[in-house]
Formats: C-alpha cells, structure tokens, sequence
C-alpha cells in the first residue's frame, strides 16, 4: 500500500496475528457475513483493523479476551492462546496496542 510508511517489523510474526484475528472473525460470523480488513498510517506507523458482522463479544468478558487460555468457544474447539498470543505479538514484541470494540454485528480489532 503506497501511503504506508515502512515499519521495521517481524513479517512472520504479524501474519500469526493477522491469522488469529481473522479465523476468530471467521468463527464469530458462523460462515455468513462480511470480514474488513483497513490499514492505514498512525502517528505511530501503521494501523491494521480487523472487522466482522458476527454476534460481538459481550461487554462483560472483553476485558478477559487477551487473558491465557479464557476461550468463548465449546471444549475442545479453542485453547484461548490465539488473543493472547496475538496481544504478546503486538504489545511486546512490536511495542504497539491492540485495542477492541464490540458489539452485535459490529466488532473491531485495532
């Protein structure tokens, strides 16, 4: 994308996040609905959001969903390491934020 500044980043790294964000997008539309993905540049360096249509996160877990192991899903379908690996990825090792915001049909990771 021409108006994104360059980043020194870990590519690897950022394609797991990506790939977290994205599957659990996937999951939480039940194969039905619409997946944005928007970049833009930030006074930081770059932005990456992740947008669904699925069901949300409820309010009173969102401030667990980065937490180890804490999974939404049935036993056995998620371990509850993706957010948080995703979170390591982006506040530890890119030294950035993520940020999310919730509701039925509209979910966004930043």
């Amino acid at each position: 994308h021409p108006e994104l500044p360059r980043i020194c980043a870990h590519p690897g790294e950022l394609n797991q996040a990506w790939t977290n964000l994205i599957d659990n997008a996937i999951d939480a539309m039940s194969g039905q609905g619409t997946l944005t993905i928007t970049t833009g540049p930030d006074p930081d360096g770059v932005f990456v959001e992740i947008a669904d249509t699925g069901g949300g996160i409820p309010q009173d877990i969102q401030s667990r969903i980065f937490e180890p192991f804490f999974t939404t899903k049935p036993v056995g379908q998620g371990t509850g390491l993706g957010l948080e690996i995703t979170w390591r990825i982006i506040t530890q090792r890119h030294h950035g934020s993520i940020n999310v915001q919730s509701e039925p049909g509209d979910t966004r990771f930043t």
